[in-house]
């Protein structure tokens, strides 16, 4: 199988090639001296497929930890590849998941003031969702993407053979993207999903479709709103809550498993505040809770999560941005909300039941 689909940006449209031969070749790959950042754990599983690229002197090798996901360890990186003799005409690729490409997407931004770059996404969580959207996000200290750019790739190429190699929780991990863009799309499109999920882990080719239906979706909205200052910001649905839930754990929760938290979280949040009738946050409950349950026991602590939402980059001066459901179609919405004793109750109603 060997599709193709082109994404529009401000920079002009960029590919994402569905080939899962990819694995048996990559000789175009090399072509041009490319500089390469690839996750070691990719570069572990893979070694024999991709020993010419290992092995090769302007392959840098990064461990994919949240830490590695920093400022202050992306600039010795970058004085690698300056030291490598990378050149404005040279490309960087990145081989691996969402946090190599958020380090490679930002390095290619910023170094001689922009390089091409390609991208083989190998989780679930970047070939379903961050693979295409053009943006970088970087965090300093405690704080989670709290730096970033935009800069699209020139090519994508994803290969569902990467996912026989990940773990169950990197698996449930991109299923929660998933669901989030199936649950802005509509009620039905979301239903559809929710009801092959057990397929979803069992059937390839029904996953990959899904990879592919996930990834449209997205494409209406960062076609509309590139610069997430408008429509796009629905797209964080269960993000400010998810995005909060890893700093409050120390990223012990997986990102798109946070997200089905939060989603979850926010779901019920409405239902307090009278934005969402109860039905949906009982409809949408199941699927939700079934891509989390391995993590719902995770201790939370309020504090920690209120402080994280607090520092959300969308929020203004004094009050708190975030996106729920609302009315009978549950559309995706930006709402302001005070960060009072009440909306602090409500989420430690919501952590105290997801405990129980």
């Amino acid at each position: 199988m060997c599709e193709k689909m082109s994404v529009q940006s401000h920079s002009g449209p960029y590919s994402v090639l569905f080939d899962d031969q990819f694995l048996d070749g990559q000789g175009k790959l090399i072509e041009g001296q490319p500089h390469f950042l690839v996750d070691a754990n990719v570069a572990h599983l893979y070694v024999h497929a991709f020993r010419p690229i290992i092995e090769s002197p302007r392959t840098l090798v990064i461990e994919a930890t949240e830490e590695n996901k920093s400022i202050e360890r992306i600039i010795p990186l970058i004085e690698r590849l300056v030291a490598n003799k990378m050149r404005r005409g040279h490309t960087l690729i990145a081989i691996g998941g969402g946090i190599i490409q958020d380090i490679t997407c930002f390095i290619a931004s910023i170094l001689l003031r922009g390089v091409t770059w390609k991208f083989v996404p190998t989780t679930l969580l970047a070939q379903a969702d961050s693979c295409i959207g053009s943006k970088s996000s970087i965090n300093l200290g405690h704080t989670k993407n709290i730096l970033g750019t935009f800069n699209p790739p020139k090519e994508i190429i994803v290969c569902t053979k990467f996912l026989d190699t990940l773990e169950d929780k990197d698996i449930r991990s991109g299923l929660g993207e998933i669901l989030k863009v199936h649950a802005i799309d509509s009620v039905a499109t979301y239903d559809r999903l929710a009801a092959d999920y057990d397929a979803l882990r069992s059937d390839r080719n029904v996953l990959l479709a899904y990879i592919r239906k996930a990834l449209l979706i997205k494409q209406r909205f960062i076609e509309m709103d590139e610069f997430d200052r408008g429509i796009r910001n629905v797209l964080n649905y269960g993000h400010s809550f998810g995005h909060a839930i890893e700093s409050a754990t120390d990223f012990g929760v997986p990102h798109g498993i946070a997200v089905t938290m939060g989603m979850d979280m926010a779901n019920y949040i409405a239902v307090l505040r009278g934005l969402l009738p109860e039905s949906h946050y009982l409809r949408m409950k199941p699927a939700l809770l079934q891509n989390y349950a391995t993590f719902a026991a995770t201790n939370i602590p309020v504090d920690r999560l209120l402080s994280a939402l607090m520092k959300d980059k969308k929020n203004t001066t004094d009050k708190l941005v975030l996106i729920f459901p609302v009315g009978e179609d549950a559309q995706a919405q930006l709402v302001e909300v005070a960060p009072d004793e009440l909306f602090q109750s409500q989420c430690k109603m919501f952590l105290n039941e997801m405990k129980a």
